[in-house]
């Protein structure tokens, strides 16, 4: 694939923005450059391709540096995908749902039509006739594949994925939010193999570091060259980065991700045998997916307690997404189910 034939056109003669910063390495330099204040803490521009942390990042994830792009969040990685290589009112983009919502706000605010497929009733990529209507269709520039899959906390099949990709006309965005939660491993070791295939991670979840606002993509180093030129110069913060390489140094990450795992064995065990409950989803994430026919009232009913939660029903009917917490907030959070259960059978007896 030559990833050049899927540039947006417009951006092909285009001059990046570029500060006398991106040329030169190392701290040892009198800056005159960009008219900054001469002292202060946090008074020069960091470093605007975050040097340090992406190498850090590199080897935790196995991959060339140049194979790494970090952004203000993964949605910032999302947005300038849909700049890079959608053109306006022309270009067209794929997902399958249920998904994350972003997909669709970022393809309205690109003037991209985003066309959505149902996965099946099992989470699983539907890999029938009517998807190669649109793997023939040459205007399908990025195509989004949410695994583990927000709001139902699904693993997409591997081999599922490598048939997307041998058969795309574009990009394939796999985007790996909560792989760190999952049983089986991220993707990003399918780069070499498939020029297309673009990985989305972030440290809010795994790494708790919602606040950072570190998003990675991992791609072809021509894709990543792409994404910095249309990138603001400066999108990451430098105490943001440093904070972020110290994330990176912690020795805690794994066993953490355990504990988080096993209490949502735990949480999800006893919500089982709550009788208002009808269906929790497999997970993947560091949340589960709960159906109730009084999914509208449990919510209200945590919401008056204090307790909030997300109600999905928008995009599967009756459920809610219910993030793994502290072990006493789980243990809250089943409690206040269980009373609003008994609450719900006095009033029926009555």
């Amino acid at each position: 694939m030559n990833i050049e034939n899927l540039i947006r056109p417009s951006l092909l003669t285009m001059n990046p923005y570029v500060s006398a910063r991106h040329e030169i390495k190392g701290d040892e330099h009198t800056y005159l450059d960009a008219n900054e204040f001469p002292d202060g803490d946090w008074n020069r521009y960091p470093d605007p391709y975050q040097a340090e942390l992406r190498e850090k990042i590199a080897r935790e994830k196995g991959v060339n540096t140049e194979n790494v792009f970090l952004g203000n969040g993964s949605d910032e990685v999302l947005d300038l995908l849909f700049r890079v290589f959608c053109t306006p009112g022309k270009d067209r983009a794929l997902q399958f749902t249920p998904t994350y919502g972003m997909y669709r706000v970022l393809a309205q605010l690109n003037d991209v039509e985003l066309s959505s497929i149902p996965l099946t009733t099992s989470g699983d990529l539907p890999l029938d006739p009517s998807l190669e209507n649109y793997l023939n269709n040459s205007q399908f520039k990025l195509i989004f594949v949410c695994s583990p899959n927000n709001p139902l906390g699904t693993l997409v099949k591997r081999n599922e994925l490598i048939r997307l990709l041998e058969c795309s006309p574009g990009l394939v965005v796999v985007d790996e939010a909560y792989i760190d939660f999952a049983s089986a491993e991220s993707v990003i070791n399918l780069l070499e193999e498939f020029p297309n295939l673009v990985v989305v991670q972030t440290m809010s979840k795994a790494w708790a570091s919602a606040g950072l606002r570190i998003g990675m993509a991992y791609a072809q180093s021509e894709v990543i060259e792409w994404l910095n030129k249309v990138k603001p110069p400066y999108n990451i913060s430098g105490p943001n980065a440093q904070l972020a390489i110290q994330k990176l140094s912690e020795n805690r990450h794994q066993s953490a991700i355990k504990e988080v795992v096993q209490r949502r064995r735990l949480l999800r065990s006893a919500l089982a045998k709550l009788a208002c409950i009808k269906f929790i989803y497999p997970s993947e994430t560091n949340f589960l997916l709960i159906k109730s026919a009084k999914a509208t009232e449990i919510k209200i009913f945590l919401g008056e307690r204090k307790i909030i939660i997300r109600d999905r029903s928008s995009d599967v009917k009756n459920t809610l997404r219910i993030s793994v917490g502290t072990e006493e907030e789980c243990n809250r959070l089943v409690k206040l189910i269980q009373q609003f259960e008994n609450e719900e059978s006095t009033v029926y007896r009555s």
